[in-house]
């Protein structure tokens, strides 16, 4: 396999999660009778320009389908996020009624939809149809297609560029990274700005996020990997923030290598970390095996262990982390009988993989269980509140190491 971005040869291995079918591909009762389709889980680093990505199975299609069922605005903390730098942005750049904004991956409209409010003129593009649906019933105009160069350059045609692009937590998700990036360029107005905000790889390794691993994520980035991207594409990083959401992101500021606007001294700061940090380095990478075992070893031995002695255990979101470390560690619902998530999407269907049931919140109330593993640990606080009524439950987590609290 070559590189994604410089096409170098990926010698250098970094971690292997065995197979496992696509992360949201929820399945229905229907579907527990038929075969279900895994692919191999597994991470390799480039030597050259130090991209972390999954090895080469299967295409972007295969994942994002018309029925996915991941929706943004199920997160409250997450909507919250999105109305704070809508306000930002609005305010940094002087957005107005005649501004454009684009967002890429826009899915249910979580965010645009504080744009329409504001009466600043904006465009989805999202492919899957469960979400665009959900976005334009809110009136947001949403073009159903995946980006690239392609459709930036017939955008560009259309006079349709954008002050303001915008991507969250779609960078990794890219299969083509290069021609992603090429289409940010052509859709781009001259003095415009994209932000872009993805889980930073410093995190991932630092916090043993291995459970941020799955299909639909192709890439794992470093501030020092996403400046060469976009020079490459003739961008430039300006600025960039670090952020507490899904356990520490990145948000890049970017523009056109001509763009006037210096590089703040954040970017050098953050590289100049990754580099302290060993991340253009082979040692960094070579331990993360074991963390990621030494987690699934003590989820299995605490799953086992509260079955012997009679506990009751649920779990609570149905979220793509979380179907990663129970298929690693090939839990099924005789250990952990039920999860429960907000999203009516993901409600009455069952965990890809694993098959356990995915129900209502309102269950919580009736089951009680003594313990309740809360899978995406990014939102602990969050669920933790919504769950307050649980007084007599201990709550875990898994990562970065087992922890009942």
């Amino acid at each position: 396999m070559k590189c994604r971005h410089c096409a170098s040869e990926l010698r250098c291995d970094f971690l292997d999660l065995g197979f496992a079918p696509p992360s949201n591909a929820y399945l229905t009762k229907d579907a527990l009778s038929k075969p279900e389709v895994y692919f191999p889980l597994r991470l390799k680093v480039c030597e050259e320009c130090w991209l972390v990505q999954t090895e080469d199975y299967a295409s972007a299609e295969t994942f994002f389908s018309s029925d996915y069922a991941y929706f943004s605005s199920a997160s409250r903390s997450w909507l919250d996020h999105a109305s704070r730098y809508t306000d930002m942005i609005t305010k940094r750049l002087g957005l107005s009624n005649e501004s454009m904004v684009i967002e890429v991956a826009s899915n249910d409209g979580y965010l645009l939809r504080n744009f329409v409010a504001a009466g600043i003129p904006c465009l989805g593009i999202e492919p899957t149809d469960s979400t665009a649906e959900a976005a334009e019933a809110q009136g947001i105009p949403v073009l159903r297609k995946f980006f690239g160069e392609e459709l930036a350059k017939s955008l560009e045609s259309e006079g349709r560029t954008a002050d303001l692009i915008l991507g969250n937590n779609v960078y990794a998700h890219v299969p083509d990274i290069n021609d992603f990036t090429r289409g940010l360029k052509a859709a781009l107005k001259s003095e415009g700005t994209i932000t872009l905000e993805f889980p930073h790889l410093m995190e991932l390794i630092e916090h043993n996020q291995f459970d941020t691993v799955y299909h639909e994520h192709f890439s794992y980035l470093s501030l020092f990997t996403v400046q060469r991207i976009f020079e490459q594409a003739g961008l430039r990083v300006f600025d960039v923030e670090q952020l507490t959401t899904h356990g520490g992101s990145l948000r890049v500021y970017g523009c056109h290598d001509t763009d006037q606007r210096p590089t703040l001294e954040s970017v050098q700061q953050i590289i100049d970390e990754e580099a302290a940090r060993g991340l253009r380095a082979k040692t960094v990478y070579a331990g993360f095996q074991q963390k990621a075992e030494a987690v699934k070893n003590d989820v299995l031995r605490f799953l086992l262990q509260a079955k012997q002695d009679g506990k009751t255990v649920g779990a609570y979101g149905a979220a793509a982390k979380g179907n990663t470390l129970l298929n690693f560690a090939g839990v099924k619902p005789d250990l952990l009988p039920f999860v429960c998530d907000a999203a009516a999407a993901k409600q009455n269907k069952y965990l890809p993989g694993s098959h356990i049931p995915v129900v209502h919140p309102d269950e919580m109330k009736e089951r009680g269980p003594d313990y309740v593993v809360i899978l995406p640990w990014n939102i602990f606080e969050e669920v933790g509140q919504q769950l307050a009524f649980l007084t007599e439950t201990k709550f875990v987590t898994c990562v970065p190491h087992l922890a009942l609290r």
